[in-house]
């Protein structure tokens, strides 16, 4: 599981069960720190939890790094979760709410022109947009009742009304925004690594109104989501996508 803080990592952690059984107290986190070459673990059971980075690129470059570890290692992973906070897209995604991602898009890798925005694909090179599993995004927001759409990747957080409404028309489907979720997803794709992205809304796409963030909610729902998810994630099966 990739996070972009240690915050967010460690309201994850709080939901994972104790390898005796149980769940931890949200602000007690036990467990083995394993340290690779550029990244550290922190493995939980069977959860390995990173704390990657901020952005698309640190996000990818760790969690590409953790898995070729694993794979060199014959303990390959089955599944990278990309996780954490994000700014939702209002109504759809209110303050608090849970999204899950059934296509994790990259919003601003392309050209910008004078007839608009064109993503990388129209230029010709690499990809935009990743798909989890589908039966793994249903099971997700039937566990969790998280709500299903694309969550984008962007380099840039959106500070304005303009920039948001900009976004909704070009991706209509868009519920929330964060900034790691395409390239951890990258990574996965490069290992033939499903990928799942889930986050927990901590304010509204848009002016940055810090007075209306809610970023200790947003955790905290972190937290309870991880507590239904677990099985799913542990019962889930890889081939089955």
């Amino acid at each position: 599981m990739a996070t972009a803080v240690p915050a967010e990592r460690d309201a994850v952690a709080g939901a994972l069960p104790e390898p005796g059984g149980g769940a931890r107290p949200r602000d007690v986190v036990r467990d083995v720190t394993v340290r690779l070459p550029g990244v550290t673990l922190h493995r939980h059971g069977a959860f390995d939890l990173l704390a990657a980075g901020v952005g698309p690129a640190l996000a990818a470059a760790s969690v590409s790094a953790a898995l070729t570890v694993a794979a060199l290692r014959d303990t390959p992973y089955g599944l990278v979760v990309s996780t954490g906070i994000a700014g939702g897209f209002a109504p759809a995604a209110p303050v608090g709410s849970l999204v899950v991602a059934d296509e994790i898009t990259a919003a601003d890798l392309g050209a910008e022109t004078a007839d608009g925005f064109l993503p990388v694909t129209e230029l010709g090179f690499g990809t935009v947009t990743h798909r989890p599993p589908e039966s793994l995004v249903r099971e997700t927001a039937a566990a969790t009742g998280a709500r299903t759409g694309v969550v984008l990747t962007v380099s840039t957080v959106t500070g304005t009304a303009a920039r948001a409404a900009a976004l909704r028309a070009l991706h209509p489907r868009a519920l929330a925004e964060a900034m790691e979720g395409f390239g951890a997803a990258e990574a996965a794709a490069a290992h033939g690594v499903p990928v799942l992205e889930i986050r927990a809304v901590s304010n509204p796409v848009g002016p940055r109104d810090r007075d209306a963030w809610r970023i200790g909610a947003a955790l905290a729902a972190l937290t309870e989501a991880f507590g239904k998810l677990t099985p799913v994630l542990e019962s889930w099966n890889p081939h089955d996508r």
